[in-house]
């Protein structure tokens, strides 16, 4: 039965409201789109606040929005605000208030929610896991920051932000107030001044064949080219377009593409990243598949209401950003691995005791692959720089909620670590902390089998028995240090299970 969903982007400069037909053979087509130019931005980004006049501007607007849903009967919307909101110092007062004067909720997404949303609607589009299969770089340019993510060979390898976004560039432009002829010469130094630190960091093993870019102003670049299917470009094509653009006024970039003469302004600055970003790779081919946050939330939501069925695994892609920071911190390796399959291995066996789903299991994934960070920068508290480095990483695909919680459960699962407190502290939700408990207790046992790289786990198995979990594990090896130590990992998943895990080793010759 198809259902009509509304996708609403409060961004920095604009607000959208798309709407959407799910279901039938399209599966996601949109039947409308609404606009409206609104600089919110500029008052969050320097005074971290929403001024009177904008708050009142904006919720005229969202009041039209719900209207318009009202008039197309709509079944499900979502409404998320990205980087303005982000900075915003009193945002659960901000979102009260939105909420109390129009009648729509709003979220506020992380920057690393934002860029899986907008990474995911270009992913559904035609095209692109044919470009990732080679080098690829996948650039989201957003008001307040852009996202450089890296693919090879159809996988993520990295993703990375950096605060050059086109209102952020834009604002420093105002203030230093140059002639329009040395924008190209600014706005290229602020630039490299990052992306030379990205080279240094990430392009040292893979050679970029092509960019992906998602923007809402580079489709009038397309436009003027004209006769491009499904936005592909050469990349000499595009800088043959940026030679005419760089040395031109907004009003008169607005004249040639036939654009108004805003958007122009918040041309310019993504376009000159584009440029810096295709010398710096060498790319050759450049892809613009004309997607934006509404529509990557159109399609998620689409996703997880089995209205599509996604040839691309996006799972894989949060599991393998968190495996890349895991690997710049050596600790991706042998034990990890073996640590990750006792943990999931445990959790799929222990289904009934806990009832979580996938997105648990995926947190406690990401929890093993990345327990360990911490021992990159300190061996006798790795508990604690663990929690540091994944609390502040950036996992792409996992909000900042997700993250504290996993780096809770890490902190949590090292030996005399467990503490109660701890989860109550962070003040979520009884739900969350749950989860985190349960989680915690799982991880605790799965790195009582997950000692020492030198020991050859042939099979690893477990079964719910009455009141005994039995972990099987098949090995040449006598595990005397893990038989010994077992119980100390035990004692948690006892106390939240009321079930106690039993090690039975079941030795096979070499």
């Amino acid at each position: 039965m198809k259902k009509l969903f509304a996708a609403i982007d409060v961004g920095s400069y604009e607000l959208c409201m798309k709407v959407f037909e799910l279901g039938g053979k399209t599966g996601v087509k949109e039947i409308d789109c609404i606009r409206h130019r609104i600089d919110i931005g500029n008052d969050t980004f320097h005074n971290h606040m929403i001024s009177r006049e904008k708050m009142d501007e904006l919720c005229e607007i969202m009041k039209g929005f719900h209207r318009a849903m009202d008039t197309y009967r709509v079944n499900d919307y979502l409404a998320y605000g990205t980087s303005a909101f982000r900075e915003i110092e009193n945002t659960g007062a901000v979102l009260d208030q939105i909420e109390r004067r129009t009648g729509i909720r709003m979220s506020v997404l992380s920057n690393s929610e934002q860029r899986f949303l907008e990474y995911k609607g270009a992913a559904l589009k035609s095209g692109f896991e044919r470009y990732i299969q080679t080098g690829t770089a996948f650039v989201d340019i957003g008001g307040g920051s852009s996202q450089i993510t890296l693919f090879d060979m159809g996988h993520l390898v990295t993703t990375v932000n950096l605060h050059l976004g086109t209102l952020r560039i834009r604002t420093k432009l105002r203030d230093l107030e140059p002639v329009y002829s040395d924008y190209e010469v600014i706005i290229g130094e602020m630039v490299m001044n990052e992306l030379d630190y990205f080279k240094e960091l990430y392009l040292k093993d893979i050679e970029v064949d092509n960019i992906i870019i998602i923007d809402d102003y580079m489709s009038a670049i397309m436009e003027a080219i004209g006769g491009r299917p499904e936005g592909h470009i050469t990349a000499r094509e595009y800088k043959d377009i940026m030679k005419a653009l760089t040395v031109k006024a907004p009003y008169q970039i607005a004249a040639k593409l036939h654009i108004p003469e805003d958007n122009a302004a918040m041309l310019l600055p993504s376009a000159i990243l584009v440029d810096k970003i295709i010398n710096m790779t060498g790319a050759k081919d450049l892809y613009l598949p004309g997607v934006s946050l509404s529509d990557g939330i159109a399609y998620d939501f689409a996703d997880r209401k089995k209205y599509i069925k996604p040839l691309h695994d996006f799972g894989d892609d949060i599991l393998s950003s968190a495996a890349n920071i895991a690997s710049k911190y050596g600790s991706f390796d042998l034990i990890t691995s073996k640590l990750t399959d006792a943990a999931l291995i445990i959790f799929d066996a222990t289904k009934k005791l806990h009832g979580m789903g996938a997105r648990e299991r995926t947190l406690l994934n990401i929890a093993a692959i990345m327990r360990n960070v911490g021992k990159y920068v300190s061996m006798s508290v790795p508990a604690e720089t663990s929690y540091a480095i994944i609390k502040d990483s950036e996992i792409m695909g996992v909000s900042h909620k997700e993250r504290i919680m996993i780096a809770t459960i890490v902190q949590n699962s090292y030996p005399n670590n467990i503490s109660y407190e701890a989860f109550k502290s962070l003040e979520f939700e009884s739900k969350d902390e749950i989860i985190m408990i349960k989680l915690t207790a799982i991880l605790r046992v799965a790195t009582g089998l997950a000692k020492n790289t030198a020991k050859s786990i042939r099979d690893l198995s477990a079964q719910l028995k009455d009141k005994e979990l039995i972990i099987k594990v098949t090995t040449k090896d006598k595990m005397l240090l893990e038989k010994g130590l077992f119980s100390e990992r035990t004692d948690t998943f006892e106390e939240v299970f009321g079930v106690t895990p039993t090690l039975l080793v079941m030795r096979v010759n070499a």
